[in-house]
């Protein structure tokens, strides 16, 4: 490995059995890191928008939040069952449309509950949850692979 001038390592090439150089291994390294980020935030997004979902479905929990907001308690179930559809959007292979529009409803819930929490003058630790959902939204998104981004559909 060379170092550039603000230390950073810079990968070298590997030489492979026919004497040619071949950054393969470093873009598999990358891919692998990218599939791991994807499917932990994924992961985490997934649990966090199903215990929510379902909490919100059965008004469990939400109640005093939701008051607290000055939302109406119908909101409540309708949240939660389209959390658990996007939760199951997202998991599932191919749909990529759908999946942009399951993420595109969590930024927006996830945004939308931070933003409320913080317009209710409540203390910031209030909209942490939401926020950090948002952050995994985003992250989770962002690492997608190929297969599950809308530009990869065949046409």
């Amino acid at each position: 490995m060379t170092t550039d001038t603000i230390g950073e390592a810079e990968p070298m090439p590997e030489t492979t059995a026919t004497g040619k150089t071949t950054t393969n291994n470093i873009k598999k390294d990358g891919h692998k890191r990218n599939k791991i980020i994807y499917w932990v935030t994924t992961g985490f997004l997934a649990f966090g928008m199903l215990a929510g979902g379902v909490q919100q479905l059965l008004q469990i929990g939400y109640v005093e939040i939701f008051t607290q907001l000055g939302y109406p308690l119908f909101l409540m179930p309708i949240l939660g069952v389209w959390k658990i559809l996007g939760v199951v959007a997202v998991l599932v292979p191919k749909y990529p449309l759908l999946k942009e529009w399951a993420y595109a409803g969590f930024f927006f819930v996830m945004s939308g509950a931070a933003i409320s929490h913080i317009m209710v003058s409540q203390p910031i630790y209030e909209a942490l949850p939401a926020l950090v959902l948002l952050i995994v939204t985003v992250v989770s998104w962002y690492f997608r692979p190929e297969s599950r981004k809308l530009s990869s559909r065949k046409q």
